[in-house]
This record gives structure tokens, C-alpha cells and sequence, in this order.
């Protein structure tokens, strides 16, 4: 086996519990990404691709083999749309990072407009059902019930409207991540993927603090300036 077999095959043991340590280390490009993404940075972006390109092998067991002998398509899959939404997010934030000052952030977040939100709302709706179909024609390499593939396309549809909100600078993000986040830890903990569980959790604290940052740098974006007083009263006549 070659060095680069050994470091992709990889395992460290927690409680009896084998887990690869790409797992590890590609959810800790991810909470690196969310970092820059709090702090509406252009790094964010490449950063999590790196993240994005590891957990995809972790998740899509049957082509990776992993120690939970578990393919979780949707987790699988949606780390291919994360790469390729990042890519327009990437994007997106250098070309807005070009017009601002040097130590200004790339974007200034807004809330998404009533038919920005609607729009989105509905194709989350469409997505999970259409998806959680598509999971059940693929199956999953076991008898898996019925809730497993909904919860599946939720976090797969929402990841994907979350990220791309992300990109558009939406406050809205952060908390379409909560939603995704309150149904993907307990199905990661159901399938023994502890590392991403932990970080769904942590992930959870970090973007409620976000969401706070956002909403506060919207606000002071969108308060009106001060009149201006002038330098010199005028003379009295």
C-alpha cells in the first residue's frame, strides 16, 4: 500500500468506534469555511471545497469504502453541489470583494426579499420530495424505512438553498442551517458518523452567533446617515 493509500485509509478508534480520519479533517475545513463565511471572507469558499472533495468520500460508501459500512447519498451528493454553489459563491464574493476597501468584507448581508424568500421556500419544498424519490430508486445498500430518505433530502435540499443563500449574502442562511441542522445530527449519530455529528452540533452555536453578527452588520448597513451639521452657523444678518 502506498503512503497515500495509508493516509487516505487512515482510522483512529473513539469508544470502539472506527472513523477515518477524513471525516476529521475534512469537517475541520468545514468549520474553517464557516468561520471565513461569518466573517464574510472570500477564503471561505476554497476552503470549504477542500472540506467538501474529503466528506464526499466519507459519505458515499459504496464507491469509498468507510467503517459504518453506510452510504448516505444525500450527505454524499450534496457535497458535490456545495463544491460546484461554491464555485458562484467564490465568485460572487471577489467580484463584490474588488469594489470595497481593502479591509472591508466581501459582502454587506441583507435579508432576502419577500419574493426572494418565497422562491427559495417553494424549491425546498419540491426538492425534498423529488429527491427523497430519487433516493428510494437508488436505495442505499440496506432496508432503510421510509424516514431515513426524507430526512435525507432534507438536509441535502437545504444544504444546497442555504449555501446558495450564503452566496447571494442573505441573513436567511443561517437559519436554514439551523433547520438542517436540527434533522442532521440525530440521523448522523443514527449512522455512526460521530465526527460530523459533533460538528452539526458545534456548527449549531456558531451559527446562531452568526446569524447575531449578520443581522447587526444588515442593520447598520441599512440605518440611514446622520445629517450632516455644518462647520459654520451662519452669520445672524
Amino acid at each position: 500500500m502506498s503512503v497515500l493509500e495509508s493516509l487516505f485509509d487512515a482510522q483512529l478508534s473513539i469508544f470502539g468506534q472506527s472513523i477515518l480520519w477524513r471525516e476529521v479533517v475534512g469537517n475541520a475545513f468545514g468549520f474553517a469555511s464557516a468561520i471565513g463565511g461569518l466573517r464574510r471572507r472570500v477564503w471561505a469558499w476554497p476552503v470549504g471545497i477542500v472540506g467538501n472533495a474529503l466528506l464526499f468520500t466519507v459519505f458515499f460508501g459504496v464507491a469509498f469504502a468507510n467503517p459504518q459500512h453506510t452510504t448516505l447519498f444525500g450527505q454524499a451528493s450534496r457535497q458535490i453541489f456545495f463544491i460546484v454553489v461554491s464555485i458562484y459563491g467564490w465568485w460572487r464574493w471577489a467580484s463584490l470583494r474588488r469594489s470595497q476597501e481593502a479591509a472591508a468584507p466581501a459582502i454587506t448581508p441583507r435579508w432576502a426579499s419577500p419574493r426572494e424568500r418565497l422562491g427559495y421556500l417553494v424549491a425546498w419544498v419540491a426538492g425534498v420530495v423529488a429527491a427523497q424519490q430519487i433516493f428510494v430508486w437508488v436505495g442505499v445498500g440496506f432496508a432503510a424505512p421510509s424516514w431515513y430518505y426524507w430526512c435525507d433530502a432534507w438536509i441535502f435540499i437545504g444544504s444546497m438553498a442555504a449555501t446558495y443563500a450564503m452566496a447571494r449574502g442573505w441573513n436567511d442562511f443561517w437559519l436554514m442551517w439551523l433547520a438542517v441542522d436540527a434533522v442532521g445530527v440525530p440521523l448522523l449519530v443514527k449512522s455512526h458518523f460521530y465526527p460530523s455529528a459533533v460538528l452539526y452540533l458545534i456548527y449549531g452555536a456558531l451559527v446562531v452567533y452568526g446569524f447575531t453578527v449578520w443581522l447587526r452588520s444588515s442593520r447598520t448597513a441599512a440605518a440611514p446617515a446622520p445629517d450632516r451639521v455644518p462647520d459654520q452657523l451662519p452669520a445672524p444678518s
